[in-house]
C-alpha cells in the first residue's frame, strides 16, 4: 500500500483536541516554553470533541469570587449524586481550579450572560451558568492553535507506543491520516490523552436511518479507555455508566426546562409518579433516597418502573411555562443553540410545546468519565491533598508512566463537564512538563521493529478487504471479512442484551454477564477478520475495535461489583440491593496487554471532604 510515513519527534503529545485536549496544549505552553508539544485530532480540532455544535450553558462553575460555591461543595454534590463512589482528591482539584478557566473564556471572547440587577453571571442551576455558545468550542480551539507547536488534524491514534528502554513507560503514539492514509508516528516522552469516551457500545433508542441520533457525541469512540487499556493502565468505575432522560427521538437536553422554567413531569394519566416508588427504593438503597438533591439514578428508577408499570409514556409539562412569550422564547433556544434536531424533530411529529406536553424517554447507556459518572483511567491526584495510596508522583499520571489524561479519559472526577475537561486538561498538562523537565536525560526509544508490527495491524482491514472483496458478486456479507458497521451492531446487541441495555430494562446478572464476555470474546476473534473498503471504512474499523475494547472492561466491571449502586443506570439482578458493607469501594481493573487477562481490585474510598 503506497501510504508515506510521517515521523514526529516532540515532548507532549496531546491525544484528542476536545475540551481536555485544548486545555492540555494550553497549558503546556505556559510551563513549558521551550518544549514542543504537538495535538493529534481525529476530525479538525475548530469543530472536534462533545461541544462541537455549542452549548447553551457551562454545568461546571463554582462561582467563588461571588461566595456562591466553594470547592467542598462541589465534591459533596458530585459524591451524592454517584452514591459515594468519586475520586474526592482529583474532584476537589478539578473544582478549585474550574473558575480560572472559565473566566479565561470569557477574556477569550465567549458571551456568557449576566444577571443585569448583580452583574454575576447568569444561573441555571446551582452549578450552570448561561452562555452564547456556538462558538465555544473555535474560542478554546484558538488558544490551542495558537499554544502548540503542531495541529495534527485528521489523524486517527489507533495505539499508543511503548518506550523499550524504561519498563512500563509510554514512548508516543502512532495511526492515520483518515484522508489521506499515511501513517503518523509520534515519538514523545509524554503522552495526554484528552480523547472521547463511549458512545454507540449500547444499542441506541434511534437505530436503522437514525443511528446516528445519539445523545452523547456519536463520534465519541471510546478512544480514552481502549488506548490505555490496550498497554496496561488500570481503569476505575467502567461499570459506572450514565442512563439519561430525554426528550424522545431527539436526545434534546431536558435539564434547562426543569431548571430555568421551571417544569416538572407526569405520567400518561397526568399524574405524579415519583413518590409511589418511594418505598421500594428505600429497600433498595437505604438513606441514598432521602439525600437532596436526589440522586440522578434514583429519578430514573421511578421512570423506569413507572413505564414498565404500563403508566408510560412520561411527559415533560411546558404548556403551562410555554403561555409565558418569555419562557416560550428561551425554550426554542435552548435546542437551536445546542440541538437542532430536537426542534426538527417536534416539527416533524406536529409537537409545539405550547399546545403539546412532548414525550421523554430514558436514554441506552454511555460511558464518559467527564459528565455525570466517573469511568476513566485510574490515576494519580494532587500532591497536596490525595492520600498516599492516590499519589505517585505526577498529578493526572496513570498507572503508565508518562502517560496523563484528562476529561473522559480519567476516572473519579464525575460532574466535570466541558469546563471541568478543559480545568483537567490543564493541570495533566502542567504535571506533564514536570515530568519531562525530571527526564530531562532520558531518550525515547521506539523500535523500527514495534512501529512496523503496528503498522500491519492499522492497515490489516484494507488488506482484507481487498483480498476478500471478488468472493461476492453483490451484498455486503462476504464469507472472508465482515464490515464495520456489521461488527458494531454486534457489539450494540450483545451490550443491549447482556450488560443491560434498554432491551433489558437495564437488568443483568452474573450469567448474562459471563456470557455476553464469551460473545465480545468470540467478536474480536472476527475483528480480525474486519475489512475496509476505504479510509473512511478504515476510520470506523479502528474504531470499532477501541469500542469493543472498552466494552469488554465495562463488562467486567459490572460483573466484579455484585451490588446493584446506581439503580436506574443497571440493575444486578441477582444483587439487587446496595451494599455499603462490602461495596462501597472503588473498583479497579487490568488487561495484561501481552495474555488479554484481566485481574480486577477494590481500592478504597477516601472522603476527604466532611
Amino acid at each position: 500500500m503506497g501510504f508515506n510515513t510521517v515521523f514526529e519527534e516532540c515532548d507532549i503529545l496531546v491525544v484528542g483536541g476536545g475540551m481536555g485536549g485544548t486545555g492540555a496544549a494550553y497549558e503546556a505552553r505556559y510551563w513549558g516554553r521551550d518544549l514542543k508539544i504537538v495535538v493529534a485530532e481525529k476530525a479538525n480540532i475548530d469543530r472536534s470533541g462533545a461541544v462541537a455544535q455549542g452549548l447553551y450553558a457551562i454545568n461546571c462553575y463554582m462561582g467563588m469570587r461571588w461566595g456562591e460555591n466553594q470547592p467542598e461543595d462541589h465534591v459533596r454534590y458530585a459524591r451524592n449524586d454517584l452514591m459515594g463512589m468519586v475520586r474526592e482528591d482529583l474532584a476537589y482539584d478539578m473544582a478549585r481550579h474550574v473558575d480560572s478557566a472559565v473566566h479565561q473564556f470569557e477574556e477569550w471572547g465567549l458571551p456568557i450572560m449576566r444577571d443585569p440587577e448583580t452583574g454575576r453571571y447568569q444561573r441555571e442551576g446551582k452549578w450552570q451558568i448561561m452562555i452564547h455558545g456556538e462558538s465555544y468550542k473555535p474560542i478554546v480551539a484558538e488558544a490551542a492553535r495558537k499554544s502548540a507547536d503542531k495541529i495534527d488534524n485528521r489523524i486517527m491514534v489507533t495505539h499508543l507506543l511503548m518506550d523499550e528502554s524504561r519498563p512500563n513507560t509510554v514512548g508516543g503514539a502512532i495511526g492515520f491520516n483518515v484522508r489521506t492514509g499515511d501513517l503518523h508516528v509520534y515519538k514523545a516522552k509524554t503522552v495526554i490523552i484528552g480523547a472521547g469516551g463511549a458512545s454507540h457500545i449500547f444499542k441506541p433508542r434511534s437505530v436503522g436511518e437514525g443511528m446516528g441520533r445519539t445523545w452523547y457525541a456519536p463520534w465519541s469512540s471510546a478512544s480514552a479507555y481502549a488506548l490505555p487499556i490496550q498497554v496496561g493502565a488500570k481503569m476505575t468505575q467502567m461499570e459506572n455508566r450514565i442512563v439519561l432522560a430525554r426528550f424522545k427521538d431527539g436526545y434534546g437536553p431536558v435539564g434547562a426546562y426543569f431548571l430555568h422554567l421551571k417544569t416538572y413531569t407526569q405520567n400518561a394519566y397526568g399524574e405524579e409518579y415519583e413518590s409511589k416508588w418511594y418505598d421500594e427504593l428505600k429497600s433498595m438503597v437505604g438513606p441514598y433516597i432521602d439525600h437532596h438533591p436526589t440522586p440522578t439514578c434514583l429519578r430514573n428508577h421511578a421512570f423506569v418502573r413507572e413505564v414498565a408499570a404500563g403508566r408510560g409514556p412520561i411527559h415533560m409539562v411546558t404548556k403551562e411555562a410555554f403561555q409565558d412569550p418569555h419562557k416560550e422564547t428561551v425554550g426554542w433556544e435552548n435546542f437551536l443553540g445546542m440541538t437542532v434536531g430536537q426542534a426538527v424533530v417536534w416539527a416533524s411529529q406536529d409537537i409545539d410545546p405550547k399546545y403539546v406536553n412532548p414525550e421523554l424517554t430514558t436514554s441506552e447507556p454511555y460511558v464518559m468519565g467527564s459528565h455525570a459518572t466517573c469511568s476513566g483511567a485510574w490515576a494519580s491526584g494532587p500532591e497536596d491533598i490525595s492520600p498516599d495510596e492516590y499519589f505517585w508522583g505526577y498529578n493526572r499520571m496513570m498507572t503508565v508512566e508518562g502517560l496523563f489524561g484528562a476529561g473522559d479519559a480519567l476516572g473519579g472526577t464525575a460532574h466535570a463537564f466541558s469546563s471541568g475537561s478543559f480545568t483537567e486538561g490543564r493541570l495533566a498538562a502542567k504535571a506533564a512538563v514536570k515530568y519531562v523537565r525530571d527526564h530531562a536525560n532520558d531518550r525515547v526509544n521506539v523500535s523500527e521493529k514495534q512501529i512496523e508490527e503496528l503498522r500491519e495491524q492499522i492497515y490489516k482491514p484494507l488488506e482484507n478487504y481487498e483480498i476478500g472483496r471478488n468472493e461476492i458478486v453483490a451484498g455486503t456479507v462476504s464469507p472472508s471479512y465482515i464490515l464495520p458497521i456489521h461488527g458494531l451492531q454486534r457489539l450494540e446487541k450483545i451490550m443491549d442484551e447482556y450488560a443491560g441495555g434498554i432491551t433489558v430494562n437495564y437488568m443483568t446478572n452474573e450469567p448474562l454477564l459471563k456470557r455476553g464476555l464469551e460473545h465480545l470474546r468470540i467478536l474480536q476473534e472476527d475483528l480480525e477478520h474486519i475489512g475496509a473498503e476505504d479510509l473512511h471504512q478504515l476510520q470506523r474499523a479502528w474504531e470499532l475495535k477501541h469500542r469493543a475494547l472498552a466494552s469488554e472492561c465495562v463488562v467486567h466491571h459490572t460483573l466484579f461489583r455484585q451490588e446493584t449502586r446506581w439503580p436506574g443506570y443497571y440493575y444486578r439482578g441477582d444483587h439487587p440491593q446496595l451494599d455499603d458493607d462490602n461495596w462501597h469501594v472503588l473498583t479497579v481493573s487490568r488487561r495484561d496487554p501481552e495474555s488479554g487477562e484481566w485481574t480486577m481490585e477494590k481500592a478504597p474510598v477516601y472522603h476527604i471532604v466532611d
